[in-house]
């Protein structure tokens, strides 16, 4: 029956899944990783190249111009005043300040990039000029050679601005003095990430400035907050000739959970019942609890209710319990249209409210989590390693927008590990942006992910309006620190791939140094012995169903709060770096799943073909070898486990040729992605609930009805091994067991008398005997076992 099972899954389900899949077809050479060799600029002095502490990126120079404030400007108004403000130009890239009202000394403060490759003239400058409603009048300028613009290093200070005199364009001297600074620098200055920059020149205004500069975000902390629900007194219901139906609602926030109603059916009902919620600092909103009575189906009646501030919890940090307490129960009455609280008589509720510092609150996947430490800082262990991430570039990008007639994309990275989050700044109008910008997180952990995704910026001129443009993805890519080697620079070139309705598609490539430095090797090694997820997650282990829930919650608080910085970090980026969707129903990702299992099994199928080949003397030599091994290890028992350990040591040293070099990277052949069938990727790309009609919906059931049957099959016919071995001695089928009992008899004399040597070796003979002495028909053993009674004839 087994090996009938085995026959069903693989004759049913594997024409299936292989209908459009194509196992032995090479990779598409688009879709493999490709080692780059790019010029870093760590330290070095050649030419023009500065030394700087962006090791991991190429040097992008940039002339710098920060133009600080101005005093005693003129008068341009009837009124005696200016309305001033600075225009910086070089070449045909401008750039200019706010202006001021009325204002003759004004300060700016702000900085100008222009990069150096593309500097169109020899001279900058600078003008001062008056707002005006029909032209604005000059004030005066300042010229600047930039042969004679000083260079700036990063760790040195900053440059001391100082004040130049305004010039007519004649060249005189006029009224009015400027303050600047100018200088040559690169990327790593600190003025880069506010600067304006010469290739956004077409960007304006404040919100569309800031929603393309580079920053760092922080996710909130988060915490799991446990609510033990004990019992409650003294409630009063309105109709007290019926038995009350009591639970507890807990709402906080979007979240709300209710108990079970309670078995005491009284006054004084007792839950005894957990509440599991997701809380972040700093902890805005009270936790809001309400005693209910069922009356009727769908109308309930309140009889009590309490807020509690969730910032004078007690934090638990391990697993002993904190003190339980009582809350007052306020109820509140309809009096003439308006609610009033009752305060004549007060029910209680006992319950025990505890933040869990103990647990990790998961906003992602474990199999790529990027942060594995408890939530409260006192149990965080010492780093062991820092991460360094250099975003170089991106290559062939695909037009993500039409703009003016043609295609167009505006693209910046966003890149995750643990709590801090990263964002480049957009690159205006490019198909192959460069970014060169470098980034840095400490590690607690190897076993973790970081995870880059490339985004096309469709907020360049504000816009953040409800139901407003969404930012698209271009593509993404993880990287496992645990396959990384120490100390070294993997410079590669990922292709970013997404999983579009009509297939898979190459979005264009991204560059990337990665490094991973090690500061105590042994503190690392030390970690592969440590558990996954922090201790109480395995004192006092969450269901499947709560860490779902909470995932869930975790990764709406996260969204909600970076979509709410400045610049914001938006739900859809958020969305698709903490994979919001990955746990929803896909045939292609069940197919993928299916065959990694496949692969998992591939290698015992593989041993048990070479050894069946071995029992059928298909190589004489080797079965002659093999029984003279298993001689030697029969007569000396002591050898087998150093056998074992030495061969697998010895495999594993013959493999470290084969060793992977690269990191690594999306496999579409892995994922089934590009021989998926478009009606499976419509189903992936269906919403929840559906969408599509009845008769795309109805075929779509019956294929998974169609499944089901065939694996219903294969479960069953598992359990009836199982029932099999249980009426060995069940008695179920008296002659079978007595044959059975009785033969376990005989075998323990026989057992007992004979050396364990001999039985091994006749065993290990007879195994291993040569065809001439087999016989095609099933053993006596099998034959016995078939027969066995099995519970399928009682079922309907």
């Amino acid at each position: 029956m087994c090996c009938r099972s085995a026959r069903v899954l693989s004759l049913d389900l594997l024409p299936h899944f292989l209908q459009a899949n194509k196992m032995q077809r090479p990779l598409h050479e688009d879709f493999l990783l490709k080692e780059t060799n790019p010029h870093l600029g760590g330290g070095r002095i050649t030419g023009d190249k500065l030394t700087s502490t962006y090791d991991l990126v190429e040097q992008m120079q940039y002339l710098y111009v920060r133009v600080v404030k101005a005093k005693e400007l003129p008068a341009k108004d009837v009124t005696g005043s200016c309305d001033p403000y600075v225009e910086v130009k070089l070449g045909n890239y401008k750039g200019t300040t706010r202006h001021f009202e009325k204002k003759s000394n004004p300060e700016w403060n702000q900085v100008f990039a222009f990069s150096k490759d593309r500097l169109q003239a020899s001279i900058l400058e600078v003008t001062v000029k008056d707002k005006d409603f029909v032209k604005d009048d000059f004030m005066g300028r300042f010229l600047f050679d930039l042969n004679e613009v000083p260079k700036r290093v990063p760790p040195d200070s900053p440059l001391a601005p100082q004040w130049y005199r305004l010039e007519d364009r004649k060249g005189d001297k006029v009224k009015g003095e400027l303050m600047l600074a100018v200088w040559m620098g690169t990327q790593a200055d600190e003025a880069f990430p506010e600067a304006w920059h010469s290739d956004a020149a077409t960007v304006t205004g404040t919100d569309g400035l800031s929603n393309i500069r580079s920053k760092v975000y922080l996710s909130p902390k988060l915490w799991y907050l446990r609510v033990n629900v004990i019992e409650a007194q003294d409630l009063q219901p309105s109709d007290k000739g019926r038995y009350p139906e009591v639970y507890v609602k807990a709402t906080l926030g979007n979240q709300v959970l209710r108990t079970r109603v309670s078995p005491s059916r009284s006054i004084n009902p007792m839950w005894n019942e957990d509440l599991m919620f997701v809380a972040a600092e700093s902890f805005e909103e009270p936790l809001i609890l309400t005693v209910e009575d069922r009356i009727a189906p769908n109308k309930d009646e309140v009889l009590g209710r309490c807020a509690i501030p969730i910032q004078y919890v007690d934090r638990r940090l391990d697993h002993r319990p904190v003190n339980t307490r009582w809350f007052n129960l306020d109820r509140h009455v309809v009096m003439e249209g308006e609610k009033k609280k009752e305060t004549k008589f007060s029910s209680r509720i006992h319950m025990r409210i505890c933040l869990e510092g103990g647990y990790h609150v998961l906003d992602e996947s474990t199999h790529y989590s990027s942060d594995l430490r408890p939530t409260a800082k006192q149990l965080w262990k010492n780093s062991i390693g820092v991460l360094e991430l250099g975003i170089l570039n991106a290559q062939g990008l695909m037009p993500m927008k039409t703009k003016d007639g043609r295609g167009t994309t505006d693209a910046y990275c966003v890149a995750k590990y643990g709590q801090k989050w990263v964002r480049t700044r957009t690159i205006i109008d490019s198909f192959t942006p460069k970014w060169n910008e470098q980034y840095t997180w400490e590690v607690a952990d190897p076993c973790t992910v970081i995870t880059i995704g490339v985004f096309d910026n469709c907020h360049l001129h504000g816009g953040d309006k409800p139901g407003g443009a969404r930012d698209s993805r271009i593509g993404k890519v993880r990287i496992r620190l645990s396959t990384l080697e120490t100390d070294r620079v993997y410079t590669h070139s990922y292709p970013l791939l997404v999983l579009h309705p009509n297939g898979v598609k190459k979005m264009g490539e991204i560059h990337l140094a990665v490094r991973f430095t090690c500061s105590s090797l042994l503190n690392m090694m030390h970690m592969y012995s440590q558990p996954l997820l922090p201790k109480m997650h395995y004192i006092h282990p969450l269901t499947v169903s709560q860490l779902d829930s909470l995932r869930h919650q975790a990764t709406q608080i996260v969204s909600m709060r970076l979509s709410r910085a400045e610049p914001p970090l938006r739900k859809e980026i958020v969305e698709y770096m903490l994979d919001v969707g990955s746990h929803m129903w896909s045939m292609r990702r069940s197919k993928a799943n299916f065959f990694r299992i496949m692969g998992v099994f591939g290698g015992l199928i593989a041993v048990g073909k070479w050894f069946d080949q071995i029992c059928n003397w298909k190589n004489p030599i080797t079965s002659v070898l093999i029984h003279i091994l298993f001689i030697i290890l029969v007569l000396y028992p002591e050898l087998i486990l150093p056998t074992i350990f030495l061969y697998l040591f010895l495999i594993g040293v013959w493999y470290y040729r084969w060793r992977p070099r690269h990191p690594p990277h999306m496999d579409t052949r892995l994922s089934h992605a590009e021989s998926a069938n478009p009606d499976e990727l419509d189903e992936e790309f269906d919403t929840f609930p559906t969408s599509r009609p009845a008769d795309i919906v109805r075929m779509r059931y019956d294929r998974l009805r169609s499944i089901a049957g065939r694996i219903q099959t294969v479960v069953g016919d598992l359990a009836t091994q199982g029932e099999r071995l249980q009426s060995l001695l069940s008695w179920r089928d008296p002659r079978a067991t007595a044959l059975f009992v009785l033969f376990c008899l005989i075998a323990a004399i026989v057992l007992y008398v004979t050396p364990f040597q001999v039985v091994a070796l006749l065993t290990g003979f007879y195994v291993l005997r040569h065809p001439r002495f087999r016989h095609k028909l099933p053993s006596v053993p099998l034959n016995f076992f078939r027969r066995l009674p099995a519970r399928t004839d009682c079922m309907l």
